[in-house]
C-alpha cells in the first residue's frame, strides 16, 4: 500500500493533489465538491478588497488540456465571502478532515484588513498571490503580512518574476512555503471561424494562459525555489495526471494544486490524479512520497553531472521495439531506419542525440546511452 498522507505547515493533508485558486473553487459548493472529490486538502478562490470587474467572456479552452482566461479574483465582494462562502467552505474542511488554506491579494492594504479576519474566520493557512507586485511591494506586504497573522503563510509566486530564487530568497523570512507557479501571459487567440472575433472579453482580446501547455514552466519555477529554499512548495500548473505530481516532486515540490483539469473534467479530477499518483509509486517500487520527493533537485544539490552532449547515442530495446516507425519518422538526422515491422536501428554516427526519438517512442523502446554504453 502507498502511503499518500503529508503533513505540512501543522496539518496533515490526505494526498498531494489540492484546488489551486480559481473558479473550481469561486464558492463554498465548489470547495465542497473538491472534497467530495478527492482533494488531499482545500483552498478557496482569491479574494481582495473589492470585487474583480471581471470581462465577460473570460475563459477559453486552448488545445485539449489548457485554457486562456481573463479571470482575475473573486468576483464577489469579500463581505459576502465572509458572511457566506467561507462559511460553506470550513463546513466542508471539517466535515472531511480536511486543511483550509484561504487565498487573498493583492497589495498590503488589502491584506491588512482581510488577513486577520481570515484567521478569525477559522482558515488554516494563508495564501497570498504576488502577480501585481514589485520587489519592493512584495517585501513590504510579506513583512505586514506576517505581523498580522501567525498562521502559516504562502507565497504564490508568478512565473513574470523572472529569476523565483532570489524572490524566494527576500521573501524565505517572513514566509512557510510557496506555491509556484501564476498564469502566464498576456497571450491572444483568435476566432478565425467566427469574423476573427476575440474570444475573450478583456481589452484586444487577451488572456493567461494555464492547463497543460504551461507545465514545462511551472516546473523549471518549482525547482527554481527549491534550490535555495528547505520550505514547502505546491507546484501549480499543468497537472492533469499522476506523472504530473511526480514531476514536480521530483523538482521539489512537496504537492500539486490543480485548477485548470478540474474545470475541464469535473471536480473528482482531483481524487483520480491522486489515485494515479499511488499506482506510479506502487508501480515503481515506492511506498511514500518522500522516496520521490527532490529527486531531480538533489543531483544538482550534490553536484552530480548530467550528461547534455554527443557523448550520448540513442540505443533500442529489441524487447519492446515493435516497429511502428515513429522514431524514423521524426529523426531529422536521418539516424533511425524502422522498416514496417521490424525492429528499429540506429545509425550511431549520424545520431545527434537530441532525444526527440525517445520522447515520442509509444513503447519504451528508446533511451539515450553513453557511446561507450550503447552494447
Amino acid at each position: 500500500m502507498v502511503d499518500l498522507s503529508l503533513h505540512l505547515w501543522g496539518h496533515t493533508f490526505r494526498n498531494p493533489v489540492i484546488p489551486a485558486a480559481g473558479p473550481n473553487v469561486g464558492s463554498g459548493r465548489m470547495v465542497r465538491r473538491a472534497a467530495e472529490g478527492g482533494a488531499g486538502g482545500l483552498l478557496t478562490k482569491t479574494i481582495s478588497s473589492r470585487a474583480a470587474p471581471v470581462p465577460h467572456p473570460n475563459m477559453v479552452r486552448f488545445g485539449t488540456a489548457g485554457m486562456l482566461n481573463t479571470e482575475l479574483w473573486s468576483e464577489l465582494p469579500p463581505e459576502v465571502w465572509f458572511q457566506k462562502e467561507y462559511n460553506e467552505a470550513l463546513a466542508a474542511a471539517r466535515e472531511y478532515g480536511l486543511p483550509l488554506i484561504a487565498s487573498v491579494g493583492y497589495s498590503a492594504e488589502d491584506l491588512a484588513v482581510l488577513a486577520p479576519r481570515l484567521q478569525d474566520k477559522g482558515v488554516d493557512i494563508i495564501e497570498f498571490s504576488v502577480h501585481y507586485l514589485d520587489a519592493e511591494r512584495l517585501i513590504e506586504t510579506a513583512q505586514l503580512l506576517r505581523e498580522v497573522v501567525t498562521l502559516p503563510i504562502i507565497a504564490k509566486l508568478s512565473p513574470h518574476l523572472g529569476d523565483l530564487g532570489a524572490f524566494v530568497r527576500l521573501l524565505d523570512p517572513y514566509v512557510d512555503g510557496y506555491a509556484c507557479i501564476n498564469s502566464f501571459g498576456p497571450t491572444l487567440s483568435i476566432d478565425i471561424e467566427h469574423g476573427g472575433e476575440p474570444y475573450l472579453g478583456s481589452k484586444f482580446g487577451y488572456g493567461w494562459m494555464s492547463g497543460a501547455p504551461l507545465k514545462p514552466l511551472a516546473v523549471r519555477s518549482v525547482f527554481e525555489a527549491a534550490r535555495v529554499t528547505d520550505k514547502p512548495i505546491i507546484g501549480v500548473g499543468g497537472v492533469t495526471r499522476g506523472e504530473d505530481v511526480i514531476e514536480f516532486l521530483m523538482a521539489g515540490a512537496s504537492m500539486v494544486g490543480v485548477c485548470t483539469a478540474a474545470i475541464l473534467r469535473g471536480p473528482d479530477t482531483y481524487g483520480k490524479i491522486a489515485a494515479e499518483t499511488a499506482r506510479w509509486l506502487e508501480e515503481h517500487g515506492y511506498s511514500s512520497l518522500q522516496e520521490v520527493k527532490g529527486k531531480f533537485l538533489e543531483k544538482y544539490r550534490n553536484g552530480q553531472r548530467v550528461v547534455t552532449s554527443l557523448e550520448q547515442v540513442a540505443v533500442v530495446d529489441e524487447s519492446r521495439c515493435k516497429g511502428c516507425g515513429v522514431c524514423e519518422r521524426v529523426c531529422q538526422y536521418d539516424a533511425l531506419r524502422a522498416p514496417q515491422k521490424q525492429v528499429a536501428q540506429v545509425d550511431a554516427e549520424l545520431c545527434a542525440a537530441c532525444g526527440l526519438c525517445v520522447s515520442v517512442c509509444p513503447h519504451d523502446a528508446l533511451s539515450l546511452r553513453l557511446r561507450w554504453e550503447k552494447n
